[in-house]
């Protein structure tokens, strides 16, 4: 028999509603919620534990929560306000889990290619940027992620919305601008700065090698870190009005010139 919670005002619903809403919530907890069967399966893909799931049986099937049983993970049966209240968006299929968080240290990055390629991304703050940023490494197919001074939580229920739940497939490191420099000179990487001060065309460079591709946010840019540790700063001609574009498709349009290098298309 599954536990029912029916009251939104039940003491572990006011805790998951916190993980919802709060990011200090989530680091001290080391928990997050993710909401949907596609990123459920992904976050089980990606080798997260999942703690504890809630189903709204007029969305969620009782056979598909059970099947979630084999995984040793609790389930509870919530009501329509309790759903209501723990969904961040409203075409979830009826289903939320509880995941712990994952550490995402620098040199637990698991690069098994001998000529890897990396995104790194300096001080996203908007969380749709970065789920798209993460859909973007995705869609290439990267072998890392580096996040370096994040200005966003990564279990923001934002960035995994806008990640459409890649996030939990990706590799992904989160350093200071400082120790993601120091890793990338340590295992020899080209390092591509992406700036319009004393950079050369994109489409001119060299990416066969190990590569890291660097962006920075539309306001300001990169540092000057960044600046300086560059094998060359790189800039995409632009012939419009505006000198900038979104970092996303910025990041996409630099990858995949690297993976036609590659041959990899």
């Amino acid at each position: 028999m599954n536990k029912i919670i029916s009251s939104p005002q039940n003491p572990l619903i006011k805790q998951l509603f916190l993980l919802k809403e709060k990011s200090k919530y989530r680091k001290k907890s080391g928990e997050f919620l993710i909401e949907g069967k596609r990123e459920l399966s992904l976050a089980i893909k990606g080798g997260y534990q999942i703690n504890t799931l809630l189903f709204f049986p007029d969305l969620f099937s009782e056979s598909e929560a059970k099947a979630m049983s084999r995984y040793g993970i609790e389930i509870i049966e919530i009501s329509k306000e309790v759903f209501q209240k723990l969904a961040h968006r409203d075409t979830t299929e009826g289903v939320i889990a509880v995941v712990n968080c994952k550490t995402h240290e620098l040199e637990a990055l698991r690069l098994t290619s001998k000529n890897p390629l990396i995104l790194v991304a300096e001080a996203p703050e908007k969380p749709g940027n970065v789920g798209a940023l993460l859909r973007t490494a995705d869609a290439a197919n990267v072998d890392a992620v580096i996040i370096a001074n994040p200005k966003a939580d990564l279990y923001n229920p934002n960035i995994i919305r806008s990640s459409v739940g890649c996030v939990f497939t990706t590799e992904i490191a989160i350093a200071s601008t400082e120790d993601a420099i120091a890793f990338l000179k340590k295992y020899n990487f080209n390092i591509f700065s992406a700036i319009l001060q004393e950079s050369e065309p994109y489409h001119t460079q060299d990416y066969t090698l190990p590569t890291a591709i660097v962006v920075g946010t539309e306001a300001t840019g990169l540092t000057q870190q960044w600046r300086d540790a560059a094998t060359q700063n790189i800039s995409i001609p632009m012939q419009g009005v505006i000198d900038s574009m979104n970092v996303s498709v910025a990041a996409g349009i630099l990858i995949f010139e690297a993976k036609r290098q590659r041959n990899f298309f």
